[in-house]
């Protein structure tokens, strides 16, 4: 893998990549699966507003030769200040892109994007506690660690907690 990745819209295409996220539990690893949803939810979506709404944005991640390689987000969040101002990103990518640096890429590009084309003055990132490799991933683009948010994750196992890092 020669590590170039771009992010770009979700096309028609990529529908069969949606799919996968909702049936597959390795296509988005362990921190990232919430369980078996409607097959179907992320096409709706993808048919309404093609991922680009006021609520939440989904891009894909564009490996080399053009295809998805996984899914980048932001929200914006009401922290402080105006709505706009903060921003939460994440990111998830299938297994055979993982390692490679291409997570990395993808959230450099993403949080330059968002300060150079909205209102963002700060983005935050949620990550799971154990996901050691996305809280090192996070920290090369410039983020860093306030702290742990204890059982907010939505990953969890019925009965289960998990914490996540912010």
């Amino acid at each position: 893998m020669d590590g170039k990745v771009s992010l770009r819209a979700f096309l028609e295409e990529d529908l069969q990549f949606l799919d996968r996220l909702c049936t597959d539990p390795e296509a988005v690893g362990e921190f990232e699966w919430i369980g078996f949803i409607d097959p179907h939810i992320r096409r709706r979506r993808w048919e309404k507003d093609g991922y680009v709404g006021p609520d939440l944005t989904a891009l894909a991640v564009a490996a080399a030769d053009g295809s998805a390689a996984g899914v980048v987000s932001y929200r914006s969040t009401r922290r402080s200040g105006p709505i706009g101002g903060c921003f939460e990103i994440g990111i998830a990518l299938l297994p055979e892109y993982r390692g490679h640096g291409l997570g990395t890429a993808a959230q450099r590009l993403l949080v330059d994007y968002l300060f150079d084309y909205t209102t963002a003055n700060r983005l935050e990132a949620l990550t799971d506690e154990e996901n050691f490799a996305e809280q090192r991933s996070l920290e090369r683009v410039g983020f860093q660690r306030e702290g742990c948010c204890a059982a907010v994750t939505s990953t969890a196992a019925p009965g289960e907690t998990r914490s996540s890092t912010r």
